[in-house]
């Protein structure tokens, strides 16, 4: 096919009124009389509306391109015109209509239950909504690349299929591995623990997986995180890049998607005060007492439930940190903070909790080095520490303090797209209950 053709969000630019232009897209929507037709057309870029009449277009292209159904691919040829009444301030006049490839009857029409629609994933992925949606997360991931390699860090790609449980082994999805059992990866942690002692401060985006039973508005079986370890970094440290990270992320998507977050109705405005303001750090044992403000008491050692979370962030406007959890409640590799001023042990760690209900978006902490300890809470998990000898090599040779933390990118995604299901954040959920298409 030639390359002639212009796209929808170039022809709207500065000095192409009234100019003769060719376009191709997707019928979005489609109406007409016996002698008028009206097609909006769409694109990856935006959605333009072309008239057109029975005298300009001719009695045989006229009716074809009336019979087209929405979704049909086509080429038009025609004059452009500013005119704030059409979809998108703009109105292509046509002087020609191609069909490339005309489309049966659409399955997806108004008023579609959400579970349909991702039924018809493979489809839904047309709507503006997810156009919208995929452009923003393709900002959100560009941007983690750009913050973490402007300040010197290397990515860093570890392996899908592992031998071991990092966060617990109740999630842990099981795959047969010729004639053994291994399991899909939790996180990169451990082996993100063995190459900062080569290459020091890394980072890396990948695909998650966590065999949650739980059908919330909030999980995903597999997901994105986007993580980072450095060595000689304490875990208050990598908060404060955490904050610059996330800061950094939605500086570029108002940068770069402010007409995405409209299409979403999520008001830009909710987000420019956050890069100018200073984000609160607190403890578990503070939320506790907040919480308690509020008649909701929760045992102390207990972690917080998403109702909780949700409480809390009613206090607050900007993302808040949440450090020292319980360390009894905490993974195996989470050092104890001495000396914190709390009723029992506490962990080095921290979770970053997103105001408007989001919840958890980032959870962190400093690395446990003492093998010993590590040991211990591997047997407490029920774990085998023998499997674990190899990390527990890092600990051998060389060791050092680091710390790091992942980032939920469909989390992030939600929040900033302000998606009432996360798993509108990704192209195809996979969810207990979903595995197709």
């Amino acid at each position: 096919m030639d390359n002639d053709h212009t796209s929808i969000a170039d022809v709207k630019l500065p000095g192409n009124q009234g100019k003769e232009v060719r376009l191709r897209g997707w019928i979005y929507r489609t109406r007409g009389s016996n002698r008028m037709l009206f097609i909006v057309l769409r694109d990856s870029t935006d959605i333009i509306q072309c008239v057109g009449s029975r005298d300009d277009l001719g009695e045989v292209v006229f009716d074809t391109a009336r019979a087209l159904n929405i979704e049909s691919s086509i080429s038009v040829h025609g004059k452009l015109n500013q005119d704030s009444r059409a979809p998108g301030g703009y109105e292509l006049h046509l002087s020609a209509v191609e069909p490339v490839s005309p489309a049966e009857r659409f399955p997806i029409t108004k008023d579609q239950s959400e579970e349909f629609l991702r039924d018809n994933r493979h489809l839904w992925l047309r709507s503006r909504k997810m156009n919208a949606v995929l452009k923003v997360r393709s900002t959100v991931t560009g941007a983690i690349h750009d913050f973490f390699r402007s300040r010197g860090y290397y990515e860093f790609t570890p392996p899908i299929l592992t031998p071991n449980a990092a966060e617990g082994g109740s999630t842990l999805f099981e795959v047969k591995y010729y004639d053994r059992k291994i399991y899909m990866t939790q996180t990169w942690q451990l082996y993100a623990e063995a190459a900062i002692f080569s290459l020091e401060r890394i980072y890396d985006v990948s695909p998650t997986f966590r065999a949650e039973k739980s059908k919330t508005s909030r999980h995903l079986s597999e997901f994105w995180m986007a993580e980072m370890e450095a060595a000689w970094m304490g875990y208050r440290e990598a908060i404060e890049v955490a904050n610059q990270e996330i800061k950094f992320i939605i500086a570029r998507v108002l940068e770069r998607n402010r007409s995405e977050l409209e299409i979403l109705e999520a008001d830009a405005s909710r987000l420019e005060p956050l890069l100018s303001r200073e984000w609160p750090v607190i403890t578990y044992t503070e939320a506790l007492e907040i919480l308690k403000e509020k008649k909701m008491e929760v045992t102390w050692g207990k972690d917080l439930r998403t109702i909780e979370e949700e409480a809390l962030m009613e206090n607050f406007d900007t993302p808040v940190t949440v450090i020292q959890y319980p360390k009894e409640a905490m993974a195996f590799y989470k050092p104890v903070e001495e000396n914190a001023n709390a009723p029992g042990p506490v962990a080095k760690c921290f979770d970053m909790l997103a105001p408007e209900g989001y919840g958890e978006i980032i959870g962190g902490s400093e690395r446990d080095t003492d093998i010993s300890s590590i040991s211990k809470a591997l047997e407490k998990e029920g774990e085998k520490v023998e499997n674990y000898d190899w990390y527990l090599d890092l600990r051998r040779y060389g060791s050092v303090q680091h710390s790091g933390y992942g980032v939920g990118v469909e989390r992030l995604i939600a929040w900033i797209c302000k998606l009432e299901n996360i798993k509108d954040a990704i192209p195809f959920p996979r969810t207990l209950t979903r595995v197709t298409p």
